[in-house]
């Protein structure tokens, strides 16, 4: 019988459900998807359901539940943060106190109750992993690699906000660990808070705002806020800080040492903050490569594995292999706390004898990250024919080659197909694309169909046999978590006018590519292969129509909602932002044949300026 191993993340950052055959991911998505709040902290009921019925099975035939973290040692580390802070942070202990008293302290015994549901189910065993081990296991355990290094980077799990490993074969050995207050991903979150972007949200943000900036703060960062060790190991200095005080992550000191009060939210962006992204930024990329090449050392392996809220940092990341420090990287594409569900579920497989046989293959085991739910042509009919909107059904080289044909003419293009995404990136599942050959495509699809802020860069993705002759890649990045610049024979000399700065400077051209190329020549690139077959289909037809390997690839989503899971949210999301061409499964839906929507036309949503 096969053996089911089901992995949790609950009662934190963007709860999650994972389920492993055999140590083989099956199924995995996040509680935002079903509950559509972002970032959704509650047990994950709708995930593990979607879960358990992708693989047709139910709880009584799971062997073992994983998960993430170790309750009862986060809470004595928040008692003794409350304790050693006081009497400061007295009314944010207040605060805070009734839901770790409640189910956050007694997580394994609401996670039993509510896997048994008013039924009372038998559950099984639930073994609860060290949140650190359940990153490390989510970023070794699917790679590619027989052996690898592993470094896990975060805000703080338990105690632990740093962690270097060694992988082999299924066994994880802990070689380092940094412990709470000081934590890298706590810095950057401090900036993120001070630029007035959301704390464990806004971090993306702030990491597209970087190359607007000078790293004009980077050595008032080294000299006040951290002290960084040759091998990466580093301390903050608290005093600059809050969070161990109360529920912000900043104070007046941080005020008086950069310059006044934190950029209130949705306030207007001035050189300040793009010059403290800037230097927070290259601080992080500094820890990161010296950890790299710490864990290189201590492992003597050529291949990195990386998980953890930093190791989204794709900008980091790609600092890491750009400098060589290793051969190949290997990012969990999941890397936050949502993977650490199915590191915990693989984590328990694999200690109870689940092989890695993906590696013998030379492949990684996250079937490209495509583990969410997938609907039928016959469901998606089913929905656009109740709702009664007009709609083609085609076969799939008549969408592909439609779809194509939009896109060159400067359409963009809801692509819904496939399974969905596990993790923060659409891969081509759940995608919104565009041609990134125009210089208006990114100021339009921020403005007109994310809602979002001007400054937000667009992610490309290429055919992966095209990615060198686009971009320079010293690898494959197929979860979209490196960035690269923009080949040298695709750049144009850039000309700033007099006087532009800060966003401004994204409606200068810098490539052919310009809807994808940052102002500083850099792309997060994704290279698409066999994995993604729709978008991979897709590519090659805008290749052959326009000479042009690459798209535009966002998530399909508005700004403060969650990427789309099911057609009717597909639809919704095609009806209320500036999308002209839906392809949702085998139907083709155009914006101008669709009756009007009852929440009004969405060209009066934004200016368009």
């Amino acid at each position: 019988m096969t053996r089911l191993v089901l992995g949790l993340s609950a009662f934190s950052h963007d709860s999650a459900a994972a389920l492993v055959a055999d140590g083989v991911p099956v199924a995995a998505a996040q509680q935002e998807r079903f509950s559509r709040r972002r970032h959704d902290p509650a047990f994950p009921r709708d995930a593990v359901g979607y879960c358990l019925r992708q693989a047709g099975t139910g709880l009584s035939e799971v062997a073992a539940v994983g998960y993430f973290e170790d309750p009862a040692l986060k809470f004595r580390r928040v008692l003794a943060t409350y304790t050693g802070a006081a009497p400061h942070g007295l009314t944010s202990f207040r605060q805070g106190l009734p839901a770790w008293l409640g189910r956050k302290r007694h997580a394994l015994r609401v996670v039993r109750e509510e896997l048994a549901g008013p039924e009372g189910r038998a559950v099984p065993e639930i073994v609860a992993l060290r949140h650190h081990a359940s990153h490390a296991a989510s970023a070794f355990l699917p790679s590619p690699y027989g052996s690898a290094a592993v470094l896990c980077v975060d805000g703080v799990g338990e105690w632990a906000t740093t962690t270097l490993w060694h992988g082999t074969d299924t066994r994880l050995r802990l070689l380092a660990e940094l412990r709470f207050p000081h934590s890298l991903g706590l810095l950057y979150s401090a900036f993120t808070y001070f630029c007035g972007f959301r704390v464990d949200s806004g971090e993306y943000k702030l990491m597209g705002l970087a190359p607007y900036g000078t790293p004009r703060f980077a050595p008032l960062i080294r000299e006040r806020l951290i002290d960084v060790k040759p091998d990466g190991s580093f301390r903050l200095d608290l005093r600059w800080f809050a969070y161990l005080r109360g529920r912000t992550m900043t104070g007046p000191g941080f005020e008086r040492l950069f310059g006044g009060p934190r950029r209130l939210p949705e306030g207007p962006l001035t050189d300040r903050e793009c010059d403290l992204a800037a230097s927070v930024q290259q601080v992080t990329e500094e820890v990161m490569v010296r950890l790299a090449r710490t864990a290189r050392a201590l492992t003597g392996e050529r291949r990195l594995c990386l998980a953890g809220g930093v190791a989204l940092n794709c900008v980091a990341n790609g600092r890491i292999a750009e400098e060589g420090v290793f051969d190949e990287l290997w990012v969990q594409p999941a890397a936050g706390d949502a993977g650490g569900a199915l590191g915990a579920a693989l984590a328990v497989a694999h200690a109870r004898g689940a092989p890695r046989e993906h590696v013998a293959a030379g492949r990684d085991a996250m079937a490209g990250a495509l583990l969410g739910p997938e609907y039928t042509d016959e469901e998606i009919g089913a929905y656009l024919d109740a709702q009664g909107v007009p709609y083609r059904r085609v076969d799939p080289r008549t969408l592909v080659r439609e779809a194509a044909a939009a896109l060159a003419e400067g359409r963009i293009v809801g692509w819904f197909q496939g399974r969905m995404e596990f993790g923060p990136r659409a891969l081509g599942s759940r995608s919104v694309l565009a041609d990134p050959r125009d210089p208006g495509m990114q100021s339009a699809l921020n403005l007109r169909t994310k809602f979002r802020e001007s400054f937000r860069p667009f992610a490309p993705a290429v055919l992966a046999e095209d990615a060198k002759d686009w971009f320079e890649l010293r690898q494959e990045s197929p979860y979209m978590l490196l960035v690269g610049t923009v080949a040298e024979a695709r750049r144009l000399a850039a000309r700033v006018p007099a006087g532009v700065r800060g966003p401004e400077l994204l409606r200068v051209p810098r490539s052919t590519v310009p809807a994808v190329t940052h102002v500083d020549g850099s792309a997060r690139v994704q290279t698409v292969d066999g994995r993604h077959p729709a978008l991979r289909a897709l590519l090659r037809a805008f290749k052959e129509r326009t000479g042009c390997p690459v798209l535009v690839n966002t998530s399909f989503n508005v700004r403060g909602e969650p990427i789309v899971n099911t057609p009717a949210e597909a639809y919704a999301c095609f009806m209320r932002a500036g999308i002209d061409l839906l392809a949702l499964g085998g139907f083709l839906l155009r914006k101008e044949e669709q009756p009007p929507w009852p929440e009004g036309d969405w060209r009066e949503a934004v200016p368009l300026d």
